[in-house]
């Protein structure tokens, strides 16, 4: 069974799905450094035969049609620029029949653009998580049928649990497993980085990037309290046996 991780970063889900399965895993991802350091984790793993990866985009995969029995992608295709496009070419590469999972990162139908403070988040998120443009869970399911797909099954998987997703983001809760997210937390990182900005040892706008990712926390919390943002929005799709 050959599958497609579609984004794999450095493949942590790959070598997961490996360890436990007797499928062929193949990861695609665009940045060559991920890619490398996937290479060396799966020789340490003792998966360089199960697992393959190979750089490319997304948008135009290095694969004949028809290739895959399986293809997921976990918060990975929410980078789309076009999301229609991203899933033909998906579509393109997985054997008829077969099916598409994805961990899409969305605004509910809670989203209100007529609401100030729901665009302040949405703005801040996808400036910190750099999204091109952060998608409703009804925008992605449209992309899929138009990108040929039958959908299965959809849900966002965040409202199952009793705690929320946004847990470890949030300030004002203190634990030692998410210490560095507390406002005491991150007053003490924030100084680490500017010294270390500071004597040569980080680099040159490192505070910066900083500051942008502490924003994308606090909207990425507001947008949980506020039920507008979900990074655990999940479907299965599959592709039409025939396209009559």
């Amino acid at each position: 069974m050959k599958v497609l991780d579609v984004g794999c970063g450095i493949g942590g889900p790959l070598r997961e799905l490996a360890k436990f399965s007797l499928t062929s895993i193949t990861g695609l991802n665009n940045n060559e450094y991920q890619i490398s350091r996937a290479k060396e984790l799966n020789r340490l793993a003792g998966l360089d035969e199960s697992c393959n990866l190979i750089t490319g985009n997304f948008m135009d995969m290095p694969f004949p049609d028809n290739t895959f029995d399986a293809i997921y992608a976990i918060e990975a295709t929410s980078y789309a620029t076009d999301l229609v496009a991203c899933y033909k070419e998906i579509c393109r590469v997985l054997k008829p029949g077969q099916c598409f999972a994805s961990y899409e990162l969305c605004l509910t139908e809670h989203f209100d653009p007529r609401n100030e403070k729901h665009q302040k988040i949405k703005a801040d998120i996808e400036l910190g998580s750099a999204l091109p443009y952060a998608r409703t869970t009804s925008q992605c399911l449209e992309a899929l049928k138009l990108a040929g797909f039958e959908v299965v099954w959809e849900r966002d998987r965040s409202l199952d649990s009793e705690l929320p997703w946004y847990l470890p983001l949030d300030t004002n809760q203190f634990s030692i497993s998410s210490f560095r997210s507390t406002a005491i937390g991150r007053c003490i990182t924030r100084s680490m980085v500017s010294m270390l900005e500071f004597v040569g040892l980080a680099p040159a706008g490192s505070s910066k990037v900083h500051s942008i990712l502490e924003k994308d926390a606090d909207a990425l919390a507001e947008g949980g309290r506020e039920e507008i943002f979900t990074p655990m929005y999940f479907f299965l799709a599959r592709k039409p046996l025939s396209k009559s």
